[in-house]
C-alpha cells in the first residue's frame, strides 16, 4: 500500500464521526445482499416512469434525428430500442438516449433531468424538416424488466443484461409489480458498471471515453452533429480519459465520487459514482483515468474529500476495452 501522497496534497481527511459518515452511508448504501442476488439469477424490474419522453413525427422525422444522434436511426424498429448519444459539434455527450417506433413516429427516452434542455436542443435543429417534437413525458409510464419474469415489450439492454421496456398510459391504473426502489436502480447501475448521466456522460466526456462505441455508435450512417471528431477518435484510438471499474482496497474504507484519484505523485483521473457491494461491504464504482495511464490491478491513492489518508483503489477492469 502506498505511504506518500502527492507533494503538496496534505491528504484526504477522516470523515468526522456520525454527520458525514451517516451521509455517505445514507446515499451510497448497498442493496440488500437477497435483493441483489434475486436480480442478477432471476431478474427484476425498475419503474423508468420519470424519464422525459418525447414523439418524434413528419415525413422527415428520421432523416433528421440521423443528423443529431452517434447510432444508425434507419434501423429503429417497433419492437426494440436503439441506444444513440446526442452530442455537441466537439462531439462530446449531451445525453443519452433510447429510441423506437410506433407507426409513423419515433419514440425518445432520455434521462429526466435533461427534459427541458435537450428538448430545446433538438428543437434547435428543425429548420425545414418536416419532422414535429412532442413532449409526452407526463403522458406514459415506462417500466423495465429483465430475467425470467421478463415481459413481453420492447427489447432493451439499460443494465447489462437483455430486457423489454413496457410503456402504458399514465391515465391507466398500474398493474406492475416493482423490485426495485430508485436507490436500488441507481446501486444496481453501477454494480453492472453502467455510464450514466450526469455521473459519467455529461458534457465533459466523448460517447468512446465511456466504453459506448460498440452499442451506441455507428461510422457508417453518415454525418451528424460532432461525428467528425468522433470518427477522428475512432481512426486513431485516441482520447483523453477513458472508463474504469474500480473496488476499494478493503472494507471501511469509505470513498465518495468527485475525489481525485493519484498514482504515484500524478493525478490521472477522479471518481464519479459509488456503491456499496452487497455481498462484501467492500464500496465500488466507476470513474475516469487518463487513457493508458494505468492497467487493471493497478493501486491508486483517493485523495480529497472525506476519503479516509489512507484510502487507495484497485482497478478491477478498463470499460473501453
Amino acid at each position: 500500500m502506498p505511504q506518500a501522497l502527492p507533494k503538496g496534497n496534505t491528504g484526504p481527511k477522516r470523515m468526522q464521526p456520525c454527520v458525514d459518515l451517516l451521509h455517505w452511508l445514507a446515499v451510497c448504501r448497498a442493496m440488500e445482499s437477497k435483493l441483489y442476488q434475486n436480480a442478477l439469477s432471476h431478474g427484476g424490474s425498475a419503474d423508468l416512469s420519470s424519464r422525459a419522453k418525447w414523439r418524434l413525427s413528419g415525413a422527415d422525422r428520421i432523416r433528421y434525428l440521423n443528423g443529431q444522434v452517434t447510432n444508425d436511426v434507419r434501423r429503429v424498429k417497433s419492437d426494440s430500442a436503439l441506444y444513440a448519444c446526442v452530442t455537441n459539434l466537439k462531439g462530446r455527450i449531451e445525453s443519452d438516449v433510447f429510441i423506437h417506433a410506433v407507426g409513423d413516429t419515433l419514440i425518445l427516452d432520455a434521462p429526466e433531468a435533461l427534459r427541458e434542455s435537450l428538448g430545446i436542443r433538438l428543437e434547435r435543429y428543425i429548420i425545414a424538416d418536416d419532422a414535429e417534437l412532442e413532449d409526452i413525458t407526463d403522458e406514459w409510464r415506462l417500466w423495465h424488466f429483465w430475467g425470467e419474469n421478463a415481459e413481453t415489450g420492447i427489447r432493451s439492454e439499460r443494465f447489462g443484461v437483455p430486457g423489454y421496456d413496457v410503456w402504458s398510459p399514465s391515465s391507466e391504473a398500474s398493474t406492475q409489480h416493482l423490485s426495485l426502489s430508485a436507490e436500488d436502480v441507481e446501486a444496481f447501475r453501477i454494480l453492472q458498471r453502467i455510464p450514466a448521466y450526469p455521473s459519467e456522460l455529461n458534457a465533459d466526456t466523448f460517447p468512446q471515453e465511456a466504453g459506448l462505441e460498440s452499442q451506441a455508435m455507428s461510422f457508417i450512417k453518415g454525418c451528424y452533429i460532432g461525428q467528425e471528431i468522433l470518427s477522428r477518435i475512432k481512426t486513431t484510438g485516441k482520447m483523453p480519459r477513458e472508463l474504469i471499474a474500480w473496488e476499494a482496497a478493503g472494507v471501511g474504507l469509505v470513498i465518495e465520487p468527485g475525489v481525485a484519484l493519484h498514482l504515484g505523485e500524478k493525478n490521472i483521473g477522479m471518481i464519479t459514482s459509488v456503491t456499496q457491494h452487497p455481498l462484501t461491504g467492500i464500496f465500488v464504482g466507476l470513474g475516469f483515468i487518463r487513457q493508458g495511464s494505468a492497467a487493471v490491478d493497478s493501486v491508486l491513492i483517493v485523495a480529497g474529500g472525506v476519503s479516509s489518508i489512507d484510502s487507495v483503489i484497485k482497478i478491477s477492469a478498463l470499460l473501453n476495452q
